[in-house]
């Protein structure tokens, strides 16, 4: 079997642990672990004798609970088979509007994936140099790539906001300088729900004014729903429209689009899931920090990328077979190779666990040159 692109691959993970999927402690798919909540569950059942009709193909009722969550019209609402399928459809823009499409390096895979299939010329902005990250300055240096002679106004950008997979917060200040330069922007804001009001950093607020802006969002990770595959988009009526022309009918299925209208719905979920990741995080960040050879980078997000001195994807091949535990090689970030992983942030007693483990196998690896 494959070494997976993405993290989360159970089967694969639990072949090499030598246990079921079930026995595994996985914090190679960055989900919470609090849900998903009882609203969700309760929804689903209640949805369940709707199987037998098609769903609503405006879906309204989910529409219309994300535009009151963001408090913005239901017609810039596009619910999606999670924000895979709409960042295909963000790729065939950037094919038909823009000469060539900026993304940051490392990035999600799935953005290459997207963007290979309807061959869109693509320049990578590398935010890990021979003098360290480049994290704050991203936006002054995707402005340097420009080529001579290009205009930025025929040229797209594709990022996440926070990064994945470092975490970092981008300040929108930044993101609102360049939509108002450049012919299409898409931000993927698949973890901004991990941050609080006072915290985030959306862009959403801007779409009514910027017809280029396509903001992308994720119900699954937040609410830990990743199997029921639910996203939606954020743009201008126009945008959506030719989006919808393109897709099959029934992108999402009754009970998806039941469990998304329960979910962002439920304000005491929300709360609950920030205080844990505040405590957590920080809890799981210092643990990493105080092992020799380990080199967490701070986040935003509820996931850690965490550098190391040794092989990551020998570290991961043992603490599977040893301990049962599941984290994330970086193989598939090109820029990043074998001396990152990333790990979930879980519950107090799972990262008592982890940082368990790691201390037993870390001084078994040799440290690589």
């Amino acid at each position: 079997m494959s070494r997976p692109v993405h993290g989360g691959n159970l089967v694969w993970a639990a072949a090499i642990a030598r246990c079921s999927p079930r026995e595994l402690l996985d914090f190679s798919a960055s989900i919470s672990p609090l849900g998903p909540p009882h609203s969700v569950s309760e929804a689903i059942q209640a949805a369940f004798s709707s199987v037998v009709a098609y769903p609503d193909p405006a879906y309204g009722s989910l529409r219309g609970a994300i535009a009151q969550h963001h408090q913005i019209s239901s017609d810039y609402i596009l619910p999606g088979n999670g924000a895979a399928e709409l960042l295909t459809w963000a790729a065939r823009d950037f094919s038909e509007q823009a000469q060539l499409c900026f993304q940051l390096s490392p990035n999600f895979s799935d953005y290459d994936r997207a963007l290979r299939a309807f061959n869109v010329p693509t320049q990578n902005i590398p935010l890990l140099t021979a003098s360290g990250w480049q994290l704050q300055n991203w936006d002054r240096l995707l402005l340097k790539a420009i080529p001579k002679g290009m205009k930025a106004r025929n040229c797209g950008i594709l990022l996440n906001n926070p990064h994945n997979p470092t975490g970092a917060l981008f300040a929108k200040a930044q993101v609102r300088a360049l939509a108002d330069q450049f012919g299409l922007v898409i931000v993927d804001e698949a973890f901004m729900d991990f941050l609080p009001p006072e915290r985030s950093q959306s862009v959403i607020e801007w779409v009514g004014d910027l017809p280029n802006l396509v903001v992308l969002r994720s119900l699954t990770k937040f609410y830990s729903m990743p199997g029921i595959r639910l996203g939606y988009a954020i743009a201008q009526p126009s945008v959506l429209q030719r989006w919808q022309q393109w897709r099959d009918p029934w992108s999402v299925n009754t009970l998806a689009a039941a469990a998304g209208v329960a979910a962002i719905a439920d304000a005491p979920f929300q709360t609950k899931t920030w205080d844990w990741l505040k405590t957590s995080s920080e809890q799981l960040f210092a643990g990493l920090q105080a092992l020799p050879g380990l080199a967490p980078l701070p986040s935003s997000a509820n996931f850690f990328l965490v550098a190391c001195q040794v092989s990551a994807t020998a570290l991961q091949q043992q603490l599977l077979a040893r301990h049962q535990i599941y984290i994330r090689d970086c193989m598939s970030f090109a820029a990043l190779g074998d001396r990152y992983f990333r790990v979930a942030v879980k519950t107090p007693e799972d990262h008592q666990r982890l940082l368990a483990a790691l201390a037993d196998v870390l001084p078994s690896l040799p440290i690589c040159s």
